[in-house]
């Protein structure tokens, strides 16, 4: 769609608008740049309206989705840098203003300890040791994402493979599909999706309970459609990027659970555990020169 001012669009389309979308289009019209932080069931709430009608306003504007819209928004309400990188959370506002414009690399690893505090703080630590559980008991373990959520996966898929645990993995969408397929009852699924509304991660999602597995996601949306498919839920917590599927600070909080995780599946397979650990340090060590 060819590039154009999203707030001119919503002026020229009010006459056409239903009231409920009228009353969209003047939310987002008194507050365009608070409008762009949302995700859809969010604003929606925060409108009064529901997730429909977001929909049908963000299709008038000649939008195929609301991700789309949220990116046309963001050009013009955004700076420059914050398109780049997450701003800086609410608790470093006054902070930033201080100091004018802080340098870039004081932004990524402030907001990096920003969001890993608040995902600690607000970490459901019953969960974290369910997912633990289960993956110390399952005899099959997939592990599924895509994008920058298969980094995640892929980073779950190597700290697991040291305990011994029998896990699967593949970066290519179709042959997710194809694992996603093949499960059985019994056997458990990690799910990565930052947003939680991708529709390829929610296909995958679909498949797996279609099978009988065990869905545990991880995501930063608790109210996305994933979050709300899954079985065992763990919640990331990073500043809300403004292009929403590239949220940096949400990958660096989800491989400190990940990690946490593994910690807690070695905690309990104890020794059986130590003794895969070791057997594949030996596998390595002796291609060392």
């Amino acid at each position: 769609m060819p590039r154009r001012s999203c707030l001119y669009e919503i002026h020229a389309r009010l006459a056409s608008l239903t009231g409920k979308e009228r009353q969209v289009a003047d939310h987002v019209l008194a507050n365009p740049a608070d409008a762009v932080e949302p995700s859809i069931e969010e604003l929606a709430e925060r409108i009064g309206v529901s997730e429909s009608t977001l929909f049908r306003f963000v299709r008038k504007l000649g939008y195929d989705g609301y991700q789309q819209f949220r990116i046309a928004l963001a050009t013009e309400t955004v700076e420059p840098r914050r398109m780049v990188y997450e701003a800086a959370l609410p608790s470093k506002a006054e902070e930033v203003r201080e100091s004018g414009s802080l340098p870039a690399a004081d932004i990524v690893f402030r907001t990096n300890i920003e969001a890993l505090e608040r995902t600690l703080r607000h970490l459901d630590r019953a969960a974290l040791d369910r997912a633990a559980d289960l993956i110390a008991a399952r005899r099959s373990v997939l592990l599924l994402g895509l994008g920058g959520s298969a980094v995640v996966a892929l980073d779950a898929f190597h700290k697991l493979l040291r305990s011994g645990v029998q896990c699967r993995f593949a970066e290519d969408y179709h042959l997710q599909l194809m694992l996603a397929s093949q499960a059985r009852e019994g056997d458990l699924a990690l799910l990565v999706s930052h947003t939680g509304a991708n529709k390829d991660a929610l296909a995958l999602a679909e498949e797996l309970k279609r099978e009988g597995a065990t869905l545990l996601v991880l995501t930063s949306y608790p109210r996305s459609p994933l979050a709300r498919m899954a079985d065992i839920l763990l919640l990331s917590s990073a500043p809300v990027s403004t292009v929403a599927s590239e949220a940096f600070s949400a990958r660096i909080a989800q491989l400190s659970i990940i990690d946490a995780l593994y910690v807690g599946v070695m905690e309990r397979l104890g020794g059986e555990g130590i003794d895969r650990l070791e057997h594949m340090r030996g596998a390595i060590a002796r291609r060392r020169t």
